[in-house]
């Protein structure tokens, strides 16, 4: 029996417990003490009548676990939920976070993201589409890089693209590459939208890069993401790669909430 099952049976044989100490008769004879919990052949008696229960009817412990488990899953939620509420700023308003579709958009969409991610490329069309079909849509890049020294190194040229202003065409060269990504075949890839490499590589030395990787790493951390893809839509965190069909209906959905 696992340490969660034992838990469950050591809470069923309390509720059996307290539901036959309800129905017992309580003695007035000094001489013939009440029976109390602390009594051995009672616990014992009360064990016994709940391991044969759990017995004859194992789906208890399955049901238990899985309301334990859809319990627990719905405070996560509200935890989030309400933890975006509160940073909200750091979200959508971090002034070295690159944004692109309208930057006065009605409904904004915050990624969190890692350049060597697969999930991540496939959902980069969608994210890219979205932005052309809704014009008012704003969306924020959170880079988030988990997969090792390079992805660390394409999210600084990444931010550092920004000074050039080509931000946007560096970031989606870099998601549709489909060859894996190298410091060389980054800067490759930078020189091919029109970056300039040399000022590329000074400008990724500049403090504001890795203080902007730690805050989204420390936010990303507090709102439990751990991989990538994380898109959070009005106060919905959702993980994973979306469909464009799927962004369109949480922007219409959020929409709809506003009015």
């Amino acid at each position: 029996m696992s340490y969660r099952e034992m838990s469950i049976r050591k809470r069923i044989c309390g509720l059996v417990l307290g539901g036959v100490l309800g129905l017992l008769p309580v003695s007035t004879n000094a001489e013939q003490p009440s029976i109390t919990p602390s009594d051995p052949a009672f616990q014992q008696a009360v064990e016994e009548m709940v391991e044969q229960y759990i017995r004859t009817h194992p789906e208890v412990i399955e049901q238990t676990l899985q309301t334990l488990q859809t319990k627990r899953e719905a405070e996560e939620r509200e935890r989030v939920r309400n933890l975006i509420t509160t940073k909200q700023d750091d979200l959508l308003n971090d002034p070295n976070s690159p944004v692109s579709g309208n930057l006065n958009g009605d409904i904004s969409i915050v990624e969190f993201f890692d350049y060597r991610c697969g999930y991540c490329k496939r959902v980069a069309g969608a994210v890219t589409q979205l932005q052309k079909d809704d014009p008012k849509v704003r969306v924020i890049y959170k880079d988030f890089p988990i997969l090792g020294e390079t992805s660390v190194f394409a999210a600084s040229a990444a931010l550092a693209s920004k000074a050039q202003g080509k931000h946007e065409a560096f970031h989606e060269a870099l998601l549709a590459s489909q060859h894996e990504l190298t410091q060389e075949n980054i800067f490759t890839i930078a020189a091919a939208v029109g970056l300039d490499t040399e000022r590329l590589t000074a400008d990724m030395q500049a403090p504001t890069i890795q203080a902007t990787i730690d805050r989204n790493r420390k936010l990303a951390r507090e709102l439990g993401i751990n991989g990538t893809p994380g898109f959070i839509i009005g106060t919905e965190l959702i993980p994973g790669a979306l469909e464009l069909k799927d962004l369109k209906m949480l922007v219409r959905q959020v929409r709809d909430e506003k009015r």
